[in-house]
């Protein structure tokens, strides 16, 4: 009974070492591996939604589909069997991709269309930051995504007010123009505002009247002035996470800061700075 707890207790550290451990040479044989793998079933994935290779090669394509469904199901499974703490990696980020990497297949037997979602397993490629040493452009990603997260809400009440003025615009423009120039509805008076608003112009409604075309010019300048201010929301953010950050690394000599995210050594005394442990 212990020879068979021990063999089990082994096979699961050498899984474990395989398919988590990013350092030792099975690991990353494995991470190449599964990363050309979800290349594969991405490209058989977007093939498939050309009409002239599905109707040709449509057999091949989901006998491709399946086999690397199956695949990833099994390293899926084996993740969660060698996983020390399993609730964990289950609600982890690459834990909830890899499991959204499989169900859509699943579906596709019951819903048809949803076997395009697959394309989500082209988010498991991001293991290549672990498997390539890059995981330093993972905190540049943590600085995006903080900033972000910081002008959440002040992006919020910008498009909130850019929702009332489409708005306001949109009724105006259905009781100029009204139905007979292409003006049905507000809701649609609404879709052409934004869809002016926004440059990009899709031309399928256009104001006949006078006056509608000089509220259509009200909305055009009003686009030009306001298209900017979500971009200077985030980048005043980002910012404000970059200057945070060279704070955060100060010389513990000369108690200075402002020093580069990867930087080793105080710019100021040449003494060693603290260096971050990387995950």
């Amino acid at each position: 009974m212990s020879n068979t707890s021990d063999k089990y207790s082994l096979l699961k550290e050498r899984l474990y070492s395989t398919i988590f451990g990013h350092d030792t040479p099975e690991g990353k044989l494995f991470d190449m591996v599964l990363i050309y793998t979800i290349l594969i079933s991405v490209v058989v994935v977007v093939l498939d939604s050309v009409s002239y290779l599905s109707g040709q090669y449509s057999v091949y394509f989901r006998a491709l589909e399946w086999t690397l469904t199956i695949f990833f199901t099994i390293e899926y499974g084996l993740r969660i069997y060698c996983s020390p703490n399993r609730w964990r990696y289950i609600f982890s980020y690459y834990g909830i991709v890899d499991l959204l990497a499989i169900i859509p297949s699943y579906l596709s037997l019951f819903v048809s269309g949803v076997s395009y979602l697959l394309i989500i397993r082209l988010l498991r490629v991001l293991r290549i930051f672990r498997v390539l040493k890059l995981v330093r452009y993972l905190s540049e990603m943590n600085v995006l995504a903080r900033s972000l997260l910081s002008s959440r809400r002040k992006i919020l009440i910008f498009f909130t007010a850019v929702l009332v003025l489409a708005t306001i615009f949109g009724s105006l423009m259905f009781m100029i123009e009204g139905p007979e120039n292409g003006f049905t509805s507000i809701p649609k008076s609404i879709y052409w505002t934004i869809v002016t608003i926004t440059t990009v112009g899709y031309g399928d409604i256009t104001p006949q009247t006078v006056f509608g075309q000089i509220i259509a010019a009200l909305v055009m300048l009003t686009g030009y002035s306001i298209i900017a201010v979500p971009t200077g929301i985030f980048t005043a953010q980002m910012s404000q996470e970059i200057m945070r950050q060279r704070q955060s690394s100060v010389c513990q000599n000369c108690e200075r800061s402002g020093h580069e995210e990867d930087a080793k050594y105080c710019k100021h005394c040449g003494v060693d700075l603290p260096q971050e442990e990387l995950p």
